[in-house]
């Protein structure tokens, strides 16, 4: 390797290691140690190298984190050892039975301990790391194999892509863990989600699983997931550690996020004593445990105890009763979103459910109020268990006033009066009218959210202030803004209106994917927005567009073509979209920075069957950088069929209309532009 290019390479691994040392202080510790500029700028300095020299791009590099593309499937594999469920314990008395069933399966007078963790309520995660790289991340699944969810899981900051150690045993393990949401990160995910007329994930650990299922690592990447992992085994010497609580401390070493909370306990009143502490501290925690897991510390003595068909002898979920609290249901109020779904909110009499005063609990719309036969006025029972929000199990009827008339949905908008419908297979009553003031205040609020136009400082209050004080109608008003105007507003000021104008100039330079999600069309969510700004590339191209070339459009619906057509032939939405292209505001998609390469630029690949060297995600972004395209489908069209282990149908579909077969030798000398 000549001097030049042995020092670019250098000045990678550099950039690689400070780039994992920040996300680890960041996203593990929560100790940053520099600014997101700072850090930015070095994700920039990487990226720009890699670009210029693509032979050094390796899967475990931080600009690897989001890469490949949509899959339609994830592979199954199958785990080198089963992932067990752990049976389940309500109260102290069963819990002194397992410890009892413990003792009676070891040695007479053996001594032993327990390791307690908290049970984060999430989804469990399998992560395999070859020569200190993440080589596979597998779900659960039925316990002895799971997806191949590799590519979403490597979004995840908080995951080592490579490992820091030059311990040769540690550099080939399998570590197991549970990756979940923060509350507070799914409130707002299920308020986008209402907005968007989707329904709204039941709890953190549906909305972990849900997440994991997207078909696009880049949309993956936008959900806030994080994991705390808890079991380590070497995949060559499995007597390395002798504890589990050794194992949680190497963990830790390797820069694995692990759950802080976790207690070595000498007898089985201490594992009582930790349960019972945690089940009063569990709403001081910004995410949801539904209990504690308790473990025997001993590894040689967990083998000893071994298993029966489900679960482990060594190990049990000490599980924390879902809190229920009675209270009275004082009115149903409506609340209007940003594409004019209305909301139901049942306002309570305040009530007082795992510490903390709730006055509030969501109905999700009328169908789950006509399931439960809620009434204002009636006594029902709260339930706070894996629920972001309390919500209402049941009526207490036996308490129901008499004569308390059956409840009545309203048939007008709570806030412009116009008449609320309901579409035909949608369970939201919407409210039509694009003028409706609340509709147009939240619509401004999500055009400026950190995944739409990303306008730092203008969130709900100052979207309200600037209503209030009539320096805006609509988001295309933002544009025309000035800092003395806003210099003069309640708790602004000039340094606080500098900084918002100039975030408002720096959000017309979004990409176009950011742009049309950030327009606010219903049933349009990023992954749509993305799709639609790669086929037509100016968003006056989409504003032209017919039902049928979107509905064409692989992963829109008809549903949603038609609802985009009707929002560009609103003459309201015209008019807005105008005063965005007067401001400045970019209408034309972004060109991808690649590096041409005659024998990639413009051909079609197509990859089936298993690689060796990389995933086909991995195989098909090489093939992107280079200018060509890669199609999930075979056709006449098809330049080249890239073949690996026990391929399938598309394999044969391209013997049949002789499409030019390589295996992957064959595709990796291509590369190498042999």
């Amino acid at each position: 390797m000549d001097p030049e290019k042995e020092k670019v390479k250098r000045e990678i691994e550099r950039l690689r290691r400070e780039i994992n040392r920040h996300d680890y202080l960041y996203y593990v510790l929560a100790q940053p140690e520099i600014s997101d500029y700072e850090y930015d700028m070095l994700m920039k300095r990487l990226e720009e190298l890699e670009q210029q020299y693509p032979e050094f791009i390796t899967p475990d590099s931080p600009t690897q984190r989001v890469s490949g593309v949509p899959t339609k499937e994830f592979p199954v594999v199958q785990h080198r050892k089963p992932m067990l469920s752990l049976s389940n314990t309500y109260n102290e008395e069963e819990i002194r039975d397992f410890d009892r069933r413990v003792r009676s399966l070891l040695r007479p007078g053996e001594k032993y301990e327990y390791v307690c963790e908290l049970k984060i309520d999430g989804v469990a995660m399998s992560l395999l790391y070859e020569d200190g790289v993440l080589v596979r991340a597998a779900t659960r699944g039925d316990g002895e194999q799971g997806d191949d969810v590799t590519n979403n899981v490597k979004t995840i900051r908080s995951i080592p892509l490579r490992l820091e150690t030059e311990d040769p045993v540690l550099r080939n393990i399998e570590v197991r863990g549970e990756i979940y949401f923060y509350r507070k990160d799914l409130v707002k995910l299920n308020e986008e989600r209402l907005e968007n007329g989707e329904p709204p994930f039941a709890n953190p650990r549906n909305a972990a699983a849900g997440s994991l299922k997207l078909q696009d690592p880049r949309l993956v990447a936008k959900r806030p997931l994080k994991m705390f992992c808890y079991w380590i085994e070497p995949l060559s010497d499995e007597r390395y550690l002798k504890t589990h609580y050794h194992g949680l401390k190497t963990l830790e070493q390797l820069r694995f996020p692990v759950n802080p909370h976790y207690r070595l306990c000498q007898n089985i009143e201490e594992v009582i004593a930790y349960w019972s502490e945690w089940q009063q501290k569990r709403d001081t925690l910004p995410y949801d445990i539904d209990g504690v897991v308790v473990k025997l510390n001993d590894l040689e003595q967990q083998e000893r105890l071994g298993a029966t068909a489900k679960s482990p002898r060594w190990a049990i979920a000490f599980k924390f009763k879902a809190e229920q609290v009675e209270t009275r249901l004082k009115e149903i109020v409506w609340q209007v979103g940003r594409t004019g779904v209305v909301t139901p909110v049942a306002i309570l009499e305040p009530v007082q459910i795992l510490g903390t005063t709730v006055s509030r609990a969501t109905l999700h719309n009328v169908e789950e109020i006509q399931r439960l036969d809620v009434r204002p006025g009636d006594y029902v029972l709260l339930e706070k268990g894996g629920d972001v929000i309390p919500k209402i199990v049941r009526v207490i009827k036996e308490k129901r006033p008499k004569d308390l008339p059956p409840y009545q949905p309203p048939t007008t908008c709570p806030v412009c009066g116009s008449p609320l419908v309901k579409h035909p297979g949608e369970v939201a009553l919407r409210c039509e009218n694009v003028a409706c003031p609340e509709q147009v205040a939240r619509r401004v609020e999500h055009f400026a959210s950190r995944r739409a136009m990303d306008i730092e400082g203008l969130g709900e209050k100052v979207v309200d202030l600037l209503f209030r004080e009539k320096l805006i109608s609509d988001y295309g008003d933002l544009y025309y803004l000035k800092a003395k105007q806003l210099a003069s507003l309640e708790r602004m000021g000039e340094k606080s209106a500098a900084n918002l104008i100039e975030a408002i100039e720096r959000s017309k330079q979004q990409p176009l994917e950011r742009l049309i999600f950030a327009l606010g069309i219903p049933f349009v969510g990023e992954g749509a927005a993305r799709l639609l700004a790669e086929k037509f590339q100016s968003l006056d191209a989409l504003m032209n567009a017919s039902v049928e070339e979107i509905a064409s459009i692989e992963g829109i619906g008809e549903k949603t073509a038609v609802s985009i057509r009707k929002f560009f032939d609103n003459p309201s939405n015209r008019q807005v979209i105008e005063k965005l292209r007067r401001a400045g505001v970019r209408f034309q998609q972004e060109e991808e920075a690649v590096q041409l390469d005659e024998r990639f630029a413009g051909k079609t690949f197509v990859f089936t069957g298993a690689l060796s060297r990389f995933t086909r995600d991995e195989a098909a972004e090489l093939v992107r950088q280079r200018g060509g395209k890669v199609s999930n489908s075979v056709s006449r069209k098809t330049d080249y069929v890239v073949v690996g282990e026990d391929p399938g149908s598309k394999y044969q579909k391209a013997l049949q209309l002789g499409v030019t077969i390589l295996n992957e030798e064959e595709f990796v000398r291509m590369l190498e532009g042999k």
